[in-house]
């Protein structure tokens, strides 16, 4: 019989566990009932239930077995049936573990194991799980170990926690970084080869799109023979229906499907390390982000020893992403490859073009030069003046391509690592100073001092000549290039081990974003001010390849406004250098040749062509007009210049773009013929200049460049020019462009002239009509009274249609009227009154919609001229369409006012579009009549008047012209 007040005091407190151990008849139990424990027993079992720590007591013979609330999760389905019961039946799958453990603390030995692995039935299966604990033996009263204290801990979340985290990690960093995405998986799958606990099996395949299927890439644990592992599965629906995973659904659908039968599905795969086979398996998409369909499809098996719960399904989504992070990285640096191997094609190609053109050039290069020197030359049969001068003409332009070929063929050589070069002992200041001093009289005629300061050396130096000359003259020509006032100095200093040159400037300096990029083929810094535009761009590249043949290496200091220093350092003795490559020693000096076509060249960009030419006058012929030249290449701007002269034509040439702008504000020429390529203003940027001034917009622009090509052309004439004209180019087809854009201007000016003076004449037969509207209009006879007003009406339009004929006449100049402003909706009902006959003969909507009433700064017979044209020109167009419907809406914005004359005509066609708005220009495919100058007209006063006015067309659908003017809305009292 219980003795409830022994049970009480001895099991007192412990909460659930407490609760059913008083309620256990303890009498049934190997240790009897609580009134018989040894105190040694009832102690043990009170600490045991007051304590929040998980613990166990074994005791007895039997291992009879105690534990509280917290040791229950431990147990999982094994509470609480295992209270009072003996050990060895309820934890037999792990007794062979257990049994030793146990006889260690009989023995009287206190035991500790960290992260033990042990696998308990405990969920219904095997589980892998892991324990930090603690055995100590519980002394009874004779001395003996009467039964085990065990305290424990389960660690199954940390252990495999970091388990999973080392898989992430070496899957990141073994997988990222492979050359292919079939290389990245396949490294991917041989990671998770080491991470049997967690993927007993996998499955990787890849998508190909262009082939419409999933191609298998990788297998873990599975055969490759397996019907488990198809090698290729359709991406197609309903056509991976023999595939024992639903690879095509997934891939297409990006979702992940848990799956319970696999057995069923794929029979018995590996289980891994467990000799159970695994039921369930995840099948996940490999990568998608908003792509139709995924990049891969993988599918892990779950381990048959661990539960699928969230952190474990996380871990495999997280597996799936690293994989896919891979992949997408493999493919980035394929396509990064075969970009690069595309350029080193096209590099290798570019430098084999250059070589074969160069060498192709060589030859009628020499033809040409060999004549001409020797006509140069002839003094038995000297040339007289005129033809001395074009022979010269000629003999540079020549000997500047035979420049530029040989830089190119030098630049292909190096490139393609075919350079020959030798290298011998050289005294390199003699080299140097004699190389600098080349330049010395260009640099005192164009104001600059030279400095040449190369002391001797202590020992020669190992070079090839003819690249360091090359070295030298290229940085001092470039310096040259950039530098209008200071110095140049050029310096040569032994550094013990090295070498180094400085070419220094006071010039225009480099920006800081630009100086990473100045030894890139062909790069220009963007801006530069230099004396001239021309050059190869390759100068300074040339430089950096002949110096890395050298062993050395060049760098550039820079600051804008202050200058650039050159740093050329190589190393000295030869050991560097290859030994087939070293040549005795020679005493040479340097080439002049060489050193007189770079001085030739620089002489070009000095001549600022503000003289006369010395043809100038030689052949008197009537003054056909005035020209403004701005060429940056001397000898090109002497050659035109005495062309035109020749022509019959006077000629102010400038060297460059601001030059040419001033010259055109000081004195507008009768048309300005201007180089594209020129340093500071470029002919595009003089173009947009003279064009955007009311003072030069009416003076017509011949671009000149040597970019041919349609694209080209139509890029010049979108941007404004009159004509565009392509070199190389014929004197004969020069004056001829030259001729036809003086008398299309001239015409146009006679044409405004002849506009004004009618209007002029007409007006003054006007005023008459109105005064007698006026009087009319005053007497009391209401006849009277509306014939009068009807005159006055007529009168008005009839001044509105000649101020349209003075509007194109004086839109170009500087007749502008001081502060007057107009109302919009007056004046727009005007329109749609005097067009109301061409509406109904079209039968055409005409409506004004939202017209807000506000003044625009344009007096009110212009602002008729602008919307009678615009609206007019779209009735017009409209005869014959299926919707004929044009609507006239204004748009305020601030100080600005949009007037919008919106239409369903048939379109302006692109092409058509950029010449919409020139003088007597129709497109091509109009078939309505007029005389042309509408749009122009309409553009022309808009202009004046400080406003824009712009087209937007759809063939087909409509066009939409939107002028925008300051305005101000109407005064209300």
């Amino acid at each position: 019989m219980k003795n409830h007040g022994a049970v009480a005091d001895v099991l007192a407190g412990g909460g659930m566990m407490g609760e059913l151990m008083r309620a256990l008849d303890w009498s049934r139990t190997p240790v009897g009932p609580v009134e018989g424990w040894p105190q040694s027993l009832r102690t043990s079992v009170s600490i045991l239930l007051n304590s929040r720590f998980p613990m166990m007591i074994h005791w007895g013979p039997e291992l009879t077995q105690f534990y509280n609330d917290a040791y229950v999760p431990s147990l999982g389905s094994k509470h609480p049936g295992a209270l009072g019961q003996a050990a060895q039946p309820w934890w037999a799958e792990i007794w062979d573990v257990l049994e030793p453990m146990f006889e260690r603390v009989l023995a009287g030995e206190a035991t500790w194991y960290e992260n033990q692995l042990f696998l308990p039935n405990r969920k219904g299966f095997i589980e892998e799980a892991y324990f930090t604990l603690s055995h100590s033996p519980i002394r009874d009263e004779t001395g003996g170990v009467g039964g085990i204290f065990l305290a424990v801990h389960e660690t199954t979340g940390r252990v495999v926690g970091e388990r999973r985290l080392r898989a992430l990690k070496e899957l990141s960093e073994a997988a990222s970084g492979q050359p292919t995405a079939e290389a990245a998986c396949r490294e991917a799958v041989r990671v998770l080869e080491g991470h049997r606990y967690d993927i007993p099996f996998a499955l990787l395949y890849l998508t190909d799109a262009r082939e419409g299927q999933l191609r298998r890439v990788a297998t873990l644990g599975v055969e490759e023979t397996s019907p488990a592992a198809p090698e290729r599965v359709s991406l197609s629906e309903g056509e991976d229906a023999e595939c024992p995973w639903p690879l095509g659904a997934i891939a297409r659908t990006g979702e992940v499907h848990t799956l319970t039968d696999v057995p069923a599905r794929a029979g018995h795969l590996s289980g891994g390390p467990w000799p159970e086979v695994p039921h369930t398996a995840l099948v996940l998409p490999v990568g998608r982000e908003g792509e139709e369909t995924a990049a891969g499809v993988l599918v892990v098996g779950v381990s048959p020893r661990r539960a699928l719960d969230a952190e474990y399904q996380n871990f495999l989504t997280l597996v799936a992403a690293q994989v896919a992070t891979a992949i997408a990285s493999a493919r980035r640096a394929e396509e990064e490859r075969r970009r690069t191997e595309a350029l080193a094609e096209l590099d290798r190609a570019k430098t084999e073009f250059f070589t074969h053109v160069s060498h192709e050039l060589r030859t009628p290069l020499t033809l040409m030069l060999g004549p001409l020197e020797d006509a140069l030359g002839d003094t038995a049969h000297t040339l007289p003046d005129a033809q001395r001068e074009r022979v010269e003409l000629a003999h540079r332009g020549a000997q500047r391509l035979l420049k530029l070929v040989n830089a190119l063929l030098d630049f292909s050589r190096v490139s393609a690592g075919r350079m020959h070069t030798t290298f011998e002992l050289t005294d390199l200041s003699a080299l140097t100073a004699g190389l600098a001093s080349s330049f010395e009289a260009l640099m005192k005629r164009a104001g600059l001092r030279l400095v040449v300061d190369c002391p001797p050396l202590p020992e020669a130096v190992w070079v090839d000549r003819e690249a360091w000359e090359k070295i030298v003259l290229n940085l001092v020509s470039n310096a040259f290039k950039f530098t209008s006032t200071g110095e140049v100095r050029v310096s040569l200093r032994w550094l013990g081990g090295t070498v180094e040159l400085m070419v220094a400037d006071t010039g225009t300096g480099i920006p800081e974003e630009e100086l990473p990029r100045v030894f890139e083929r062909f790069h220009r810094v963007s801006g530069a001010q230099g004396r001239s535009f021309e050059g190869s761009g390759i100068g300074l590249a040339l430089v950096e390849e002949l110096v890395k043949l050298h062993g050395g290496g060049v760098r550039v200091e820079s600051a804008v406004g202050q200058g650039s220093t050159f740093f050329v350092s190589l190393p000295t003795g030869n050991t560097h250098l290859a030994r087939e490559r070293l040549g005795p020693a020679r005493t040479k000096a340097p080439t002049t040749a060489r050193a007189a076509a770079f001085v030739e060249e620089a002489e070009g960009w000095l001549d600022d062509g503000s003289g006369p030419t010395s043809r100038a006058g030689t052949h008197p012929a009537p003054m056909r007009g005035h020209v403004l030249l701005a060429e940056d290449n001397a000898d090109m701007r002497n050659h035109v210049r005495r062309l035109l002269e020749e022509g019959g034509y006077t000629v102010q040439a400038v060297a460059d773009g601001r030059a040419a702008l001033e010259a055109t504000r000081a004195r507008p020429p009768d048309v300005v013929l201007s180089d594209v390529m020129m340093p500071g203003l470029d002919g595009f940027g003089l173009l947009r200049e003279l064009k955007a001034d009311a003072r030069t917009a009416s003076v017509p622009v011949i671009l000149l460049s040597a970019r041919a090509g349609e694209e080209a052309t139509v890029e010049g004439l979108g941007a404004g020019a009159s004509d565009y004209l392509v070199k190389p180019f014929s004197a004969r087809e020069l004056l001829a462009r030259v001729e036809g854009t003086v008398k299309t201007a001239r015409a146009r000016a006679d044409l405004d002239a002849f506009a004004g003076r009618i209007a002029h004449d007409l007006r003054n037969l006007l005023s008459p009509l109105t005064m007698i509207g006026a009087q009319v209009r005053a007497t009391s006879d209401e006849r009277a009274k509306r014939a009068g007003e009807r005159l006055e009406r007529v009168t008005r339009r009839a001044y509105n249609l000649l101020d349209g004929m003075l509007a194109f006449s004086l839109a170009g100049g500087a007749v502008k009227s001081s502060g007057g402003t107009t109302s919009v909706p007056a004046v727009a009902a005007d329109v749609v009154e005097d067009l109301s006959g061409l509406r109904e003969q079209i039968q055409a909507e005409l409506d004004i919609i939202g017209v807000e009433d506000v003044n625009v700064a344009l007096p009110r017979g212009l602002l008729y001229v602008v919307l009678l044209n615009l609206v007019s020109n779209a009735l017009k167009f409209m005869e014959g369409r299926p919707v004929r419907r044009v609507e006239l809406t204004t748009q305020t914005s601030g100080d600005q006012c949009a007037l919008v004359v919106k239409d369903t005509g048939p379109g302006i066609a692109p092409g058509a579009l950029r010449n919409i708005f020139e003088p007597f220009y129709r497109a091509p495919d109009a078939k309505a009549s007029g005389h042309g100058i509408g749009l122009a007209t309409v553009q022309r006063i808009v202009k004046v008047y400080g406003g824009e006015v712009a087209v937007s067309s759809v063939v087909g659908q409509g066009s939409t012209f939107t002028v925008r003017l300051p305005c101000r809305p109407t005064s209300r009292v």
